[in-house]
């Protein structure tokens, strides 16, 4: 039997078929998240000088800032990377039970967009003994944040929007009319 038969007949074909059909997976994978992506709640539709409120993003974590607001605004208002440190960010992204509530896996490249985001706009931990900080009321950025606001025992993130009314458009810059500027 020559050659070309068995080529014909053996497993070449099904090694080429799978090869094509990984390929085709993978671009179609690749076309979704960027559709995904496309629709998501953009950086245009933020005013540029609020576009951190604390520090500038650059140009290459703008795509990590457009996946967190969308990912995380469905839920509750985005938060300011700078009022936690690294660390909690780390814990909060690969935390499947967030607070209590079960999210739906993030998978890369979407996650490591976000995590790149989170990274170049929270602050470090400074010290090796420091408690890493789960949620904002106890953490030192937060309330460094805050010099001259008596908060509550209790911080909650719904609360954010009485002092900072566009709170909801990651805007944390805008104060409600009883505080001075």
């Amino acid at each position: 039997m020559p050659i070309s038969n068995l080529i014909h007949k053996g497993r070449r074909r099904p090694s080429v078929f799978l090869l094509l059909l990984l390929i085709f997976l993978w671009s179609a994978s690749c076309g979704l998240v960027m559709a995904k992506i496309s629709t998501a709640t953009t950086i245009s539709q933020i005013e540029p000088q609020l576009m951190s409120n604390v520090d500038v993003v650059p140009k290459r974590h703008q795509l990590g800032l457009s996946l967190y607001l969308e990912n995380c605004t469905t839920c509750h208002i985005p938060v300011p990377p700078q009022v936690l440190p690294t660390e909690s960010w780390k814990v909060i992204l690969e935390d499947y039970q967030h607070y209590g509530i079960q999210l739906p896996t993030l998978v890369d490249p979407p996650r490591q967009l976000i995590w790149n985001y989170l990274q170049v706009s929270s602050r470090a931990k400074s010290q090796q003994e420091e408690r890493i900080p789960y949620r904002i009321s106890s953490s030192r950025y937060f309330k460094a944040l805050h010099p001259r606001v008596e908060l509550p025992q209790n911080v909650n993130i719904k609360g954010c929007v009485s002092c900072h009314p566009s709170a909801t458009k990651f805007d944390f810059r805008t104060l409600n009319s009883e505080w001075p500027e």
